[in-house]
């Protein structure tokens, strides 16, 4: 039996509230479902959220290397929102029981000083609207169980966001060569994760002006002061409770992403 985007809807905030992961909800679908359905199913938790006086402060991508977009069979990336209550300082003690089955992911953050509402964006739009450029670290949490995802869930599943922490070294964009940044992530000394900014779809930028412009076909364009999360720059890694994260970013310096026992 075919289930409503709205009974959907209410099975992942159920799961979220819940801690409790639910079954991949592509099984809930129509043969035909489409990625715009998914998006409608997490437009009722965002509006959920925000009647619950949540706020949002920007946006995350998804799904911006070329070979997890080849695993799932798509072309683009996939957006989700970021909520202020998701925001954790700079090595600031995280929850853990508040999480399902986190991981995390090195990204390069942007944050806005102007709207971006052209139907079509250039990288020089992106650069013009940017204030600065940060280290970030997202914190991923799928509620679908064991992470048995396709697009259609992680979409419908707000792009299976969770949290995210920003550094504090604010760099300019023309400060920093975002292709070849080299990134690595440790956890007690040991080296968990590498990457390159060129690993967010060739250039970060690529993936922030993708973001600019369905933001404005979906009427949620970006605004100044939003934060963007422009993509993973190397592996995720699954979080264990007690340890501590740090990420150093080429030309970005450092952040930490801390998680209580």
């Amino acid at each position: 039996m075919v289930a409503t985007e709205h009974s959907i809807a209410e099975a992942l905030y159920q799961a979220e509230q819940n801690r409790q992961p639910i079954a991949p909800i592509r099984e809930l679908l129509a043969e035909a479902a489409t990625v715009d359905q998914a998006y409608a199913i997490q437009d009722i938790n965002t509006q959920r959220a925000l009647n619950n006086g949540r706020r949002i402060v920007g946006k995350k991508i998804g799904l911006t290397s070329f070979a997890v977009q080849q695993q799932l069979g798509v072309d683009s990336p996939d957006f989700g929102m970021l909520f202020a209550d998701m925001a954790y300082e700079d090595g600031q003690s995280i929850a853990f029981s508040k999480l399902i089955q986190p991981k995390v992911e090195a990204e390069i953050a942007l944050v806005l000083k102007s709207d971006l509402v052209q139907k079509k964006h250039t990288i020089e739009d992106i650069i013009a609207a940017t204030d600065y450029a940060v280290a970030a670290i997202e914190i991923v949490d799928s509620r679908i169980e064991n992470w048995k995802i396709s697009l259609l869930d992680t979409v419908a599943d707000n792009a299976s966001s969770a949290a995210f922490v920003l550094g504090q070294n604010k760099v300019q964009l023309t400060d920093i060569d975002l292709v070849n940044c080299l990134m690595q992530m440790t956890c007690s000394g040991e080296v968990v994760s590498q990457g390159v900014g060129k690993a967010c779809l060739d250039n970060p930028l690529n993936a922030a002006v993708w973001l600019a412009d369905e933001m404005v076909c979906r009427d949620r364009p970006l605004k100044a002061g939003d934060i963007v999360l422009t993509g993973a720059l190397g592996p995720m890694v699954a979080v264990q409770a007690g340890a501590a994260y740090q990420v150093e970013i080429e030309g970005l310096g450092s952040v930490t992403a801390a998680f209580s026992a």
